[in-house]
């Protein structure tokens, strides 16, 4: 495995649904992370070179039958290890504590008395509130060569270290990670300061300087074709690889009739006029819609998206010298919510196209340049690179477009409609001033229709969803509390200017459970 920086705190993912904020904090605080499969191998850990390893936490009992281990050999790798909540009580149990249900389970905020201020403590108050969430406990330490740490009223080993302080092995029962610790952040950065003696010097500009180098290396004297949908991910791909290899890359815009209004022009306009790339336009509009005629399931819609942009891909190849590789705009995210990558645990929530719906007699080699990034990541880099603004901070828009925004079967008048909508919703969004004040804005097509009155007659018309939400890293998102007197303009102007719509209703679901997109 290549990383893209020397310096790594690989975390081990049991399942947790904070291990990608585990990832996030360790990455805020300057040091590269990545989530791996739990049952890695020691030697597959040592071969990164890690600084430190962290184990997650996770919804199992460690003494199940089956649930998730780690190697344990890790613990004698001489690499400072810090076990979170289920990773805690993984590492006390394959050093000898005994761990079992506890008589009071702990869920929510919680008092943590210190009982040392050094090592993982150091500038944490000596009672500080943390966040549980647990019902099994560290029983007992006496054959494990564990010292406790901390405690709280109803868990005597809320934190606890090795014996042996050349061993480096802390764990702590209450998740850090999270904004209810508040101090979690100071705890996280002593790992890797204190502990693993980190440099912190992961930064935007390194990972472009070390990326481009990278991108070079491997494709050496070949051709990159980027698919470049206008989006913040696959411009900030195609100015990262065109600063690696010039003009080696040409760009190809798909035009798939399921884009946001205006959408090609302003593609064109922005990566010919300003970046002087190799930009080739492929209309493939009628291809995608008739590959969708009939389709309703979310799933089967991108793995045909994705199928076609492929072909497309390679139709434009032909008549580029040596386009060997296809670069794509993949994010952390991306592979993490497809149940691919290095999260072995992390469920299959939804295919994107460029991660599951890729076809397996592709043509190419893959170039993903941003496939370790988060979100804010990516728009850091991309002003690094020098991309303008509203490039930047433009909000996400999927990679099969409308398509997963029409709920149901995708037809070319349906198409039509939302995007209409959408151009409403936004325009409006941008007059209020709450563009960059809100994360992602769009609307959804439902697959219903509904009663209603317009003038004196009846109307039984198609209902359309609005979904605002504010996040930092997209895995985790809420609902934006909108004004009431611009939702009202929105459905108005949408109700008024729409022919076919009649009721305009607002998506109040967080991420999770529901994810931002509804397909």
């Amino acid at each position: 495995m290549t990383l893209p920086h020397d310096e790594v705190v690989p975390i081990l993912d049991f399942g947790s649904q904070t291990a990608q904020l585990i990832a996030r904090r360790v990455r805020d605080a300057g040091v590269f992370s990545i989530l791996v499969n739990p049952d890695i191998s020691a030697a597959k850990l040592a071969a990164m070179k890690p600084k430190g390893i962290i184990l997650s936490g996770g919804p199992a009992s460690v003494y199940e039958p089956g649930a998730p281990v780690c190697d344990e050999a890790i613990f004698d790798l001489g690499v400072p290890v810090l076990g979170i909540c289920y990773g805690m009580q993984l590492m006390c149990r394959a050093l000898g504590a005994t761990v079992s249900r506890a008589d009071h389970r702990e869920f929510g905020r919680a008092m943590l008395a210190l009982g040392a201020s050094e090592h993982l403590f150091v500038g944490v108050p000596a009672r500080t509130t943390v966040w549980m969430s647990h019902g099994d406990q560290i029983a007992d330490l006496s054959a494990a060569n564990l010292i406790p740490l901390a405690s709280t009223d109803t868990c005597l080993y809320a934190a606890v270290a090795s014996t042996d302080p050349a061993r480096r092995l802390f764990g702590v029962q209450f998740h850090p990670e999270v904004t209810h610790t508040p101090h979690g952040t100071d705890i996280i950065r002593n790992f890797l300061y204190e502990i693993c003696a980190c440099r912190g010097d992961w930064r935007m500009v390194n990972f472009a300087e070390a990326e481009a180098a990278r991108i070079r290396d491997r494709v050496g004297d070949g051709h990159v074709i980027c698919g470049l949908s206008g989006g913040v991910d696959s411009s900030v791909a195609a100015a990262l690889i065109h600063r690696a290899i010039g003009d080696r890359l040409t760009c190809v815009f798909v035009d798939t009739g399921l884009l946001r209004k205006n959408e090609r022009a302003l593609v064109e306009s922005t990566f010919r006029d300003h970046f002087h790339i190799d930009l080739r336009v492929a209309d493939a509009a009628s291809a995608f819609l008739g590959d969708l005629v009939g389709v309703t399931e979310p799933q089967e819609k991108r793995r045909r998206i994705g199928a076609r942009f492929i072909r497309v891909f390679e139709e434009a190849a032909r008549d580029v010298k040596d386009a060997q590789f296809l670069a794509q705009g993949t994010l952390y995210p991306d592979v993490i919510e497809s149940g691919g990558g290095h999260a072995g645990k992390a469920a299959g929530i939804k295919l994107h196209h460029n991660v599951g719906g890729l076809p397996p007699d592709l043509k190419f080699t893959l170039v993903e340049p941003l496939r370790d990034l988060f979100k804010d990541e990516v728009r850091r880099l991309g002003e690094v690179l020098g991309l303008p603004r509203q490039i930047v901070w433009r909000h996400p828009f999927p990679g099969p477009g409308l398509a997963v925004r029409v709920l149901g079967e995708v037809t070319p008048d349906r198409v039509e409609t939302i995007r209409e909508c959408d151009e409403i919703l936004l325009e409006e969004i941008i007059a209020a001033g709450l563009y960059e004040k809100t994360s992602q804005v769009f609307a959804v097509l439902l697959p219903v229709q509904s009663v209603g009155v317009m003038g004196d007659g009846r109307t039984y018309e198609n209902a359309v969803a609005i979904r605002a939400v504010e996040t930092q890293d997209f895995m985790s998102a809420d609902w934006s509390r909108l004004p009431y007197d611009v939702l009202a303009t929105i459905s108005t102007r949408i109700i008024n200017e729409v022919r076919g719509v009649n009721r305009v209703v607002y998506d109040i679901s967080s991420k999770p459970p529901a994810t931002i997109e509804w397909e």
